[in-house]
């Protein structure tokens, strides 16, 4: 029972430290985030987070892979599902990965930030290998358009769900834009973008 208790009293600290870190990581970014920082936000000393997590840089690239597959690890998947047509898998993903976004504003700006800060840390990270250019969501684009460049394509639409968050402070100081305007913007843009989408392959 006491070795019980550990474990589940572990896994908390743990998981404590870890959230902490996702915060003031995504505040900060990596290189303007120190340990102590992290302790603090956790509400433990600074010994005790030493002793879960040696360093700054493992402690990072546990959040940043977490981050990571939270902005990616959605499009694999549904680019593979055999069982739905090449336009059920724009609109499903439109809308799945917008509403992700939504609850999570700051992961595309904290993600693109590390990746341009670390390319190469975060290119071992993914090691896709080609995957997404053999999935089946690729073949089905090649049956409908064989004269489109299928990297072309899936740049366009990664980028029109990614860039808005990107460009939301800008749009918030320089236009009428607010919270409750910027979501609703979104949720019109879970429809428009498979139909802008669909207009490519035409």
């Amino acid at each position: 029972m006491a070795k019980q208790i550990k474990a589940e009293s572990d896994l908390s600290t743990e998981e404590k430290i870890k959230e902490a870190a996702r915060v003031v990581f995504t505040k900060k970014g990596y290189a303007g985030t120190k340990t102590r920082d992290i302790a603090e936000e956790a509400g433990l000393n600074l010994a005790l987070l030493n002793y879960y997590f040696r360093s700054k840089e493992k402690l990072f690239e546990i959040v940043m892979m977490e981050k990571v597959k939270q902005l990616f690890s959605f499009i694999a998947p549904a680019l593979n599902d055999e069982e739905t047509s090449l336009d059920e898998k724009l609109e499903l993903i439109a809308s799945s990965y917008i509403d992700m976004l939504i609850k999570n504003p700051d992961l595309p700006i904290f993600v693109l930030s590390e990746i341009r800060n670390n390319p190469e840390s975060f290119g071992k990270m993914i090691q896709s290998k080609g995957y997404v250019l053999k999935t089946h969501f690729i073949q089905q684009l090649a049956e409908q358009k064989k004269d489109i460049n299928p990297i072309q394509f899936l740049l366009n639409f990664m980028s029109m769900m990614i860039f808005p968050f990107i460009a939301k402070p800008i749009l918030t100081v320089a236009g009428p834009v607010n919270d409750e305007t910027f979501t609703q913007l979104l949720k019109e843009r879970k429809a428009l973008i498979p139909k802008w989408m669909k207009m490519m392959l035409e």
